[in-house]
């Protein structure tokens, strides 16, 4: 049997969570040193914070996600009026692919630089004329980065998101892609690449637009 998920919360019982998945190499304390924490705490809403460390091997071999939704967001549902999913670079990929496979799990994302998936994905897409004119083949309908792109060909209008990257962030061409798909009013790009100094932005851009008190 594997350990249970590791995590690093910020509760108050609140009746909003929000779920944080880190970037690859990342842990949950980098989320608390970089302020993510306090920046609730200082505007003092009403939210509740867990991040979670999901470990690359765990990734890799598929086990990751449907732990995150058995330990984590399953409790989380029957416990928080609202749940939100989130996460930087790799952990905003998996936000989605989850979302993609598991429909109404939580009621909200927040995507910060969301890593669009290998060249292999995006590239036999782009070689299909684009999102919207690619169809997804059964083959690759057995990837998860393929099924969540698949995903975003149609995302449903009321489901709230947030997209935040940094404008010169070696991933922005994939990043805009995915930010497309949703409304303008949802998508920021502000200057900067793939950094905390942009992620740190753009999670407080995020919490002053009041997504998680709505």
């Amino acid at each position: 049997m594997k350990p249970a998920l590791r995590t690093l919360g910020q509760s108050s019982d609140a009746p909003t969570l929000i779920v944080l998945l880190p970037g690859a190499y990342m842990t949950p304390e980098d989320y608390a040193k970089a302020g993510f924490f306090n920046a609730v705490t200082e505007r003092r809403l009403a939210v509740d914070i867990l991040a979670v460390d999901l470990d690359l091997s765990r990734i890799s071999e598929g086990s990751a996600l449907p732990a995150l939704q058995a330990e984590i967001l399953a409790p989380a549902r029957r416990r928080y009026a609202k749940v939100w999913l989130g996460g930087i670079s790799l952990g905003g990929l998996l936000t989605l692919c989850h979302n993609a496979d598991t429909a109404g799990c939580v009621d909200g994302l927040c995507l910060l630089a969301p890593y669009p998936g290998s060249r292999l994905t995006t590239n036999a897409i782009a070689g299909a004329g684009g999102l919207d004119a690619w169809q997804a083949t059964a083959d690759e309908l057995t990837d998860p980065e393929f099924r969540m792109w698949r995903w975003l060909q149609q995302p449903p209008a009321g489901l709230p998101v947030f997209v935040g990257y940094g404008s010169e962030d070696r991933f922005a061409g994939g990043m805009r892609q995915i930010a497309e798909r949703f409304p303008a009013a949802d998508r920021h790009a502000v200057p900067g690449g793939h950094d905390w100094p942009v992620w740190q932005r753009l999670w407080e851009h995020f919490l002053d637009r009041g997504y998680l008190a709505a």
